[in-house]
């Protein structure tokens, strides 16, 4: 009777995995169908989920635009920036929080968690205005640093959970040996952990990557213009038939560096959160 039982409950699990499945892959795989399509075939209005005639113009032409290759170059320039800077900020801000003790400890670590619920869209007003006098409007570092501000807290709370949960006795036996304070953290700590550092750094980079209300409102030309931000821009000859093709194509395109990154480091990411949701 048990085993019956136990029958039963795994093909639910299983018949509920694949509908969630389904619905979640589904919009992608519409997407996916949708860049194989010709203009023509999507301006009629094409309700069929496959194409009719497959094509690869859509993605010829979204690869020889320069718009949209210039954009995709300062995605990954500025994401990349902004996640090598906010880890080694928030490594050292998370060290001092989880070893040291000293007043207002928990202050930092509350407006830390504030500045990361503040929305966007009420910092875009002052943004726009700081960043035309001070020279940093349509520029790379316009962006960066905004991005740093937002990414910043998530990361020193993932990685201070991390600080808490190595022993100090490590650190003070490397001491003992003869490694100075920085040769213990450096050859000691942060190797133990990296699993912290490496789900902070794909957080942030994720964060970066997929940003569209300061990359809109911060930039003006395509110069320092990100991936999403210039997305919007692709409305064609006409602006009640939007190219949807080109729209899914590029949507493709950007999101396969994600997919790459989330499947090859897919053991890491989770255990990265896993650990650092512990506290020893």
């Amino acid at each position: 009777m048990a085993g019956k039982q136990t029958g039963k409950t795994a093909v639910g699990t299983w018949i509920g995995f694949v509908l969630i499945m389904l619905w979640c892959l589904f919009p992608v795989a519409w997407i996916i169908s949708l860049s194989f399509k010709s203009e023509g075939e999507t301006a009629a209005g094409s309700p069929q989920f496959l194409p009719k005639e497959p094509t690869i113009a859509n993605y010829k032409a979204i690869i020889d635009n320069p718009d949209f290759t210039r954009a995709l170059l300062n995605s990954f320039g500025i994401s990349l920036i902004a996640t090598v800077l906010s880890v080694i900020f928030a490594t050292l801000a998370a060290y001092a929080i989880a070893r040291l003790e000293f007043k207002g400890k928990r202050l930092v670590l509350s407006l830390a968690l504030a500045i990361a619920m503040f929305p966007v869209v009420a910092l875009v007003g002052p943004l726009f205005d700081m960043w035309t006098t001070f020279g940093l409007f349509n520029t790379w570092p316009g962006l960066i640093i905004p991005y740093m501000s937002f990414t910043l807290p998530l990361a020193i709370w993932t990685l201070s959970a991390f600080f808490r949960e190595i022993p100090w006795e490590m650190e003070q036996a490397a001491q003992v040996d003869g490694a100075t304070s920085w040769q213990a953290f450096r050859k000691v700590i942060v190797p133990l952990a990296a699993p912290g550092v490496f789900t902070a750094a794909i957080l942030t980079f994720f964060f970066a990557w997929n940003e569209f209300v300061l990359a809109i409102s911060l930039t003006s030309t395509t110069s320092s213009r990100t991936v999403p931000a210039q997305m919007s821009f692709f409305v064609g000859p006409d602006p009640f038939n939007p190219p949807y093709a080109q729209l899914a194509t590029a949507s493709v395109i950007v999101t396969l560096p994600v997919i790459v990154i989330v499947l090859l480091f897919q053991r890491k990411i989770v255990a990265g959160l896993t650990s650092g949701a512990v506290k020893g």
